[in-house]
């Protein structure tokens, strides 16, 4: 995995928590998680294709004055 052993990843957690403190780490993860899940969903579906027709312009049922 890149060359990082487990001492490597103690060091940059440390760092990370340094950085940003144990109240916002729930938050990244969560973030973190929440755009991973995103991204696999993203690549896993197939692309939509708009199948509703063209919305009617209700501007247009009214004579121009």
């Amino acid at each position: 995995m890149f060359g990082l052993g487990f001492p490597e990843l103690v060091v940059i957690l440390i760092i990370i928590l340094l950085v940003f403190g144990a109240g916002k780490l729930p938050e990244i993860g969560g973030a973190i998680g929440k755009g991973i899940k995103s991204f696999k969903k993203a690549t896993q579906e197939p692309d939509e294709k708009s199948v509703s027709p063209p919305k009617d312009n209700k501007d247009k049922d009214k004579p121009s004055q």
